[in-house]
């Protein structure tokens, strides 16, 4: 028995390792499933409001092994699993994505506009107050092009972080 093409083995494989992945209190970021030789090799990207350590990596990955063999039959011969957290260059994408990264460097990029920087503050469903060139602004996510996280090496300055702190907030004009 075949296996079904690639993007529809992903689509029923991901109920079954999103169920997993959110019993252990984590969020599936991305399935993809790949044809690696003879082998598949199935990508499961997770991350946590707090990150994912290693273990909970691990724990994972044992976890959603676990499943994907239950469901053996979908896959249809032997596969390799790949459990792993998203890399610093991943895209914030999702309203959680931007609470996790509270306090961080991050570049944007607005239709018609230049990229520029600013530093997360508050988040919520509609949009997030950054930080830019020492004033607050709010920018709503649909606003955004795309936006990134900068991996800084230094602690942020201590007067931007009050910065983010207090309650004065310049609302963008879109």
């Amino acid at each position: 028995m075949s296996s079904p093409p690639r993007g529809e083995l992903a689509a029923q494989l991901a109920p079954v390792v999103r169920e997993e992945v959110e019993a252990l209190g984590f969020d599936l970021e991305l399935l993809d499933v790949n044809q690696a030789g003879r082998r598949r090799l199935v990508k499961v990207v997770v991350d946590g409001d707090d990150g994912i350590t290693s273990d909970e990596l691990a724990m994972v990955g044992r976890a959603v092994s676990a499943a994907l063999d239950a469901h053996e039959h979908l896959i249809a011969g032997s596969y390799t699993l790949e459990v792993t957290s998203p890399g610093a260059d991943r895209p914030l994408t999702k309203p959680r994505h931007w609470k996790r990264n509270r306090l961080r460097l991050v570049k944007v990029k607005q239709p018609d506009q230049v990229e520029w920087f600013g530093r997360v503050g508050e988040a919520d469903d509609a949009g997030v107050v950054l930080l830019v060139k020492g004033e607050l602004r709010r920018v709503e996510y649909k606003t955004i092009e795309r936006a990134v996280v900068e991996v800084e090496f230094k602690q942020p300055p201590v007067d931007e972080l009050a910065l983010l702190e207090g309650k004065h907030l310049k609302e963008e004009s879109e």
